[in-house]
């Protein structure tokens, strides 16, 4: 794909929907439980902003599977960020894979990015109120 291209993929922002079958549940989920309020909304649907990007949440029937990461925070203190959302009710998950696994709710991730400078990566994943995977991750230089 030719990244010179005025309309190409590459110069396009990226914006993450996240599915919830309980709009109202998932506003005061990440309201109460991670401190974030919508920027925007309209029927159906709440966008949120975190430092320059975009994700939104939208009525939903159907729900996501939540066997996969569908988006996560890039953080400076991942462990602060981590005891933070403790601290207001939020759980984190267990992970048990080749690679890596979570011992006090975070995981060292050797090898991950090395583009971005970093020897690896320390992260921790949490469900929301709609099952939806979400991980939070920094960078180890």
């Amino acid at each position: 794909m030719d990244t010179t291209d005025k309309n190409s993929l590459a110069r396009g922002r990226v914006a993450t929907r996240l599915p919830a079958q309980d709009l109202e549940r998932a506003r005061r989920f990440y309201a109460e439980k991670l401190g974030l309020e919508p920027v925007d909304e309209r029927p159906g649907g709440l966008l949120y902003r975190c430092s320059g990007t975009e994700f939104a949440l939208f009525a939903s029937t159907g729900a996501s599977p939540g066997t996969f990461t569908q988006m996560g925070w890039e953080v400076d203190d991942v462990e602060a960020v981590v005891a933070e959302l403790k601290r207001r009710g939020v759980e984190f998950e267990d992970v048990d894979l080749p690679g890596f696994r979570t011992k006090d709710s975070l995981a060292d991730i050797d090898g991950n990015y090395p583009s971005k400078g970093a020897r690896g990566e320390r992260a921790a994943w949490f469900r929301d109120s709609e099952g939806n995977l979400l991980g939070i991750g920094q960078p180890v230089i």
